[in-house]
């Protein structure tokens, strides 16, 4: 083993001294087969029984394998000298029968242990999901995440769809294959009658959610803004389950939509989450670049979208106008000449109001 296998040197004393013996069990098995074939097995479960359990974890199949075609190797070529010539083939013969039935037993035991596996980890990663949904941020999380392969390179995004009426059993399991070939982060799980995905790995995994949503089921898909890695994607997934329940207030929204392009909606439906990056991320900082900005903003959505009707309410010249709208644009990201894009930041406008004041009125 030491001379003909690469990766033997590589394992623990403990394990290449559990190799050994497991070795000499199958050899031993096969003596046994040989005089008394009904009464011997020649089941790999009971050739590895000599070891302990983690002894498979430590070796893989392809290993396994290439350590039953040694073996298999070093009794044709050894054993044959025990035999005169006539009872040779038929040892040889023995060999292959007896070698064939040890490796099929030994793929049986290595896929039983994959589908235990296999279970075992979409349990994990139904707990991960649960646990992302719910806002954990938590260190268990990152261990959870980690141990189903989570790079943890790259940013991540929640996204969210609705889930077949009669649900397939391959449903996730496909749906879960198309993710990792577009990135190497992806959990699947499913809530009810929602299908959550969790995908990274990417500078902009939205772009892999756009390039997923055709493999979810029939409904909206919500695409929840990118945030910086898995501890805060529970800030990504409620604004995509906060966008599931408000978008069917948008008659024409695309599949799938990104939730930020929901926050009307969301913020009507009660969201908090809308309304924080409403009045944050986009009337705050309209307001702390100057009156101009924002007068001409509310003027231009009060004259319909008209540049010249906003010049001259506000005795300036049209391209003036126009140069504010483009720094609008340029400063919160939401373009004022682009109707849907100008009913989030009138909504914006509207809710930055209400909150200065209603703090206005707290502070008499």
């Amino acid at each position: 083993m030491e001379q003909d296998l690469d990766w033997f040197a590589a394992l623990s004393a403990e394990d290449r001294s559990w190799l050994g013996l497991v070795a000499q069990e199958s050899i031993a098995r096969f003596i046994s087969w040989l005089e008394d074939p009904q009464s011997s097995s020649t089941n790999a479960n009971e050739i590895f029984r000599v070891a302990p359990t983690e002894l498979a974890r430590a070796i893989s199949l392809h290993q396994t394998v290439e350590l039953i075609r040694m073996l298999v190797s070093v009794v044709e070529d050894h054993a044959v000298e025990l035999v005169d010539a006539k009872a040779r083939p038929l040892l040889r013969e023995a060999v292959l029968l007896y070698s064939r039935e040890v490796a099929f037993s030994a793929a049986e035991v290595y896929a039983r242990a994959a589908e235990s596996r296999g279970a075992w980890d979409a349990r994990l990663e139904a707990l991960a999901v649960d646990a992302i949904v719910r806002g954990a941020s938590d260190e268990s999380l990152r261990s959870r995440v980690s141990t189903l392969g989570w790079s943890g390179v790259g940013r991540t995004a929640v996204v969210v769809g609705t889930a077949p009426a009669r649900l397939p059993e391959r449903f996730t399991a496909e749906l879960r294959h198309q993710a990792r070939r577009l990135t190497s982060d992806a959990l699947i799980g499913i809530q009810g009658d929602r299908v959550i995905a969790v995908l990274g790995a990417d500078p902009r995994p939205e772009s892999v959610a756009l390039a997923l949503a055709e493999h979810f089921g029939p409904g909206p898909v919500i695409v929840g803004p990118s945030v910086r890695e898995i501890s805060e994607a529970g800030r990504s997934a409620r604004a995509a389950m906060a966008g599931m329940l408000a978008v069917p207030a948008w008659a024409k929204a695309p599949r799938p939509v990104m939730a930020d392009d929901l926050l009307p909606e969301r913020m009507l439906n009660g969201d908090p989450l809308a309304r924080h990056v409403l009045i944050q991320d986009i009337y705050r900082p309209l307001v702390a670049a100057g009156t101009p900005l924002v007068e001409t903003l509310d003027e231009y959505i009060t004259q319909g979208h008209s540049l010249e009707g906003a010049a001259r309410e506000l005795y300036v010249h049209p391209n003036t106008v126009r140069y504010r709208l483009r720094r609008i644009s340029q400063l919160v990201g939401w373009d004022p000449t682009d109707p849907r894009e100008g009913y989030v930041l009138q909504t914006a406008l509207a809710v930055g109001r209400l909150g200065d004041a209603g703090g206005s009125l707290n502070g008499r």
